[in-house]
């Protein structure tokens, strides 16, 4: 039996000792309205749905989108997927056809410290095992087609390099879905000219992988194909950009990526349609799902519930200038999800005292809240704001919270999904409901592609982090030349920031002002058509914490896997 997520409201359980057994996925698919030979089961409660379902229903309207972010996290835990989930389940109380559209775990965080992506108590999607472990292998498929890469590229080197490649200026990295910090700085080929050229190389995370932003950005087999030729692998001795598809390996990495593109479907605790494809952290790369499942579920459903990574200065903000800019999407609606435990963290309380109720703290806690609302209104977005209810939660926060947000003239609603499912996201659902049928976004993205580099990070770092401007390293000055001299210049920004602040200070919390960000070195990801940018001490492959939850993990004698949360 699962336990609720990390830092979640508490369950009995006796309560999930109740929950229904998971419908065949057959079935959730055809009340979706998907044709049997558009479904690819993978066992009795997972699929995957074809590309031609989507491309049958090209000319069905679109339902209506509904983006859920949160504001800065914290320890105390936010909950923004299982409020996401929770309010699927929500809309399906109250007769509305509705799916939800999420990132896949990586295995990093399920064995390092921040657990499941499946939400908690009896907001959750199911099977939760399978989805937070191997799933439909889709991050595994990337991992290898990354390093596949990799190897042809050092191959190559090896049988001559007849490209001119120089080995100290190789940039593609070799990736893993584990945290290993001892993999940050490597050294490849030692042991003889046998074993190739030594050269220095990293490991990323593989939700950091270029490919897998190429994955949850591409429209289909060819734009794939496309993206992985325009890869940037390095550079000649005489300065020349080499790509992938110098090396002929584009076809090779888009078979392997075959049956991933395929976006996945499993359900609700409720049994309502989830799709959930791709998986992209948003502090170090663009941290939201694939755009061909998003369209596949606003294609057979009225309401989809999306969500991106951590706050609305990461996942969000990454969505509107990144996603929208390759989809067109636009949400209808965004929901902002925060919780009392987290107000009085970013009000000055430490962790040891989170559960401790304290007024005083909350309502200096408000200034994050009020910061990432006025993020979403900036991008012209309509914001309900999800009051995330935990335990212990004293009626005089509650109500701090809820008259702040009527004086700044913003719906919002308690959500108690977790300890009771869609029946305790109706009241959010119907706020939700409410501004969609008296609103319509004026979306408007804070900077246009075509703006130099430097405007478009000062723009972003002013107008959503709150900073008074941008501070480049040599390095990173560097870069941004390089990045220019490869065409790349109006290419969107994709910040790796901490998740932990506005700011790149993780340890600054609330709403600081009177900071300068950082930036330290620029990527130039072409295939994925943006430029990662690092700020502060950042970092592309994780670490894990001093007990990480594989410590905790175990297999029963009849093989049931027991996760620790």
């Amino acid at each position: 039996m699962p336990a609720p997520e990390s830092g979640s409201p508490t369950v009995a359980p006796e309560t999930l000792e109740a929950t229904p057994k998971p419908r065949p996925i057959m079935e959730v698919a055809a009340e979706a309205g998907f044709q049997p030979d558009e479904v690819e089961p993978y066992g009795h409660y997972m699929a995957k749905i074809s590309l031609e379902a989507l491309a049958r229903r090209a000319s069905t309207p679109n339902g209506k989108l509904i983006y859920t972010t949160a504001i800065t996290a914290t320890p105390a835990g936010e909950g923004k997927t299982t409020v996401a989930i929770g309010l699927v389940q929500a809309l399906g109380r109250l007769g509305k056809k509705a799916a939800a559209a999420l990132r896949e775990p990586s295995m990093g965080p399920v064995f390092g410290i921040k657990g499941g992506a499946t939400g908690g108590g009896r907001a959750r999607i199911i099977p939760a095992n399978e989805i937070n472990l191997h799933f439909t292998g889709d991050i595994h498929a990337v991992g290898a087609a990354h390093n596949l890469l990799a190897a042809l590229i050092d191959n190559h080197i090896h049988h001559g390099n007849e490209l001119g490649l120089d080995p100290r200026r190789i940039v593609w990295p070799r990736v893993l879905d584990v945290n290993d910090r001892a993999l940050r700085h490597v050294i490849v080929g030692l042991g003889g000219s046998t074993n190739g050229v030594p050269r220095e190389s990293r490991f990323d995370i593989t939700v950091a992988s270029e490919i897998m932003a190429i994955l949850c950005l591409a429209d289909g087999i060819a734009d794939l194909k496309e993206r992985l030729g325009r890869i940037l692998i390095g550079y000649t001795y005489t300065g020349q950009p080499v790509y992938a598809r110098d090396l002929g390996a584009q076809g090779a990495l888009a078979a392997v990526l075959a049956q991933a593109i395929k976006p996945n479907l499993v359900q609700t605790l409720e049994g309502q349609p989830a799709f959930v494809h791709g998986g992209p952290f948003a502090n170090i790369a663009h941290g939201n799902n694939s755009i061909l499942a998003t369209r596949l579920a606003l294609k057979v459903s009225d309401y989809v519930v999306t969500e991106g990574g951590f706050a609305a200065d990461l996942g969000a903000e990454k969505f509107f200038h990144i996603v929208h800019g390759y989809s067109g999407l636009v949400p209808d609606v965004a929901v902002l999800v925060a919780s009392v435990r987290a107000l009085r963290m970013h009000g000055g309380v430490a962790k040891s005292r989170m559960a401790v109720p304290d007024a005083a703290a909350v309502r200096a806690g408000l200034a994050n809240l009020d910061h990432h609302i006025g993020i979403l209104r900036r991008f012209g977005l309509p914001v309900v704001v999800a009051i995330n209810r935990f335990e212990g939660d004293s009626e005089d926060e509650l109500k701090l919270v809820f008259d702040h947000c009527a004086a700044l003239g913003v719906p919002h609603a308690e959500a108690t999904v977790v300890q009771h499912g869609g029946a305790g996201g109706e009241a959010l659902a119907e706020a939700v409901l409410d501004i969609l049928a008296k609103e319509r976004p004026q979306f408007r993205p804070v900077y246009e592609w075509h703006w130099p580099i430097k405007e478009k990070l000062e723009r972003l770092a002013q107008a959503v982090y709150g900073a008074d401007g941008v501070d480049f390293t040599p390095e990173a000055e560097r870069d941004i030349a390089a990045c220019e001299a490869l065409g790349a210049a109006g290419l969107p920004v994709c910040v790796a920031k901490t998740q932990h602040s506005i700011t790149d200070q993780p340890h600054l919390k609330g709403a600081p002002r009177g900071w300068r960000l950082t930036v330290r070195s620029v990527r130039p990801n072409l295939g994925a058509g943006f430029l990662v940018c690092l700020t502060g001490d950042v970092m592309t492959m994780p670490g894990l914490p001093k007990r990480p939850a594989a410590l905790d993990v175990d297999v029963a004698e009849d093989g049931t896997v027991r996760l620790p949360f």
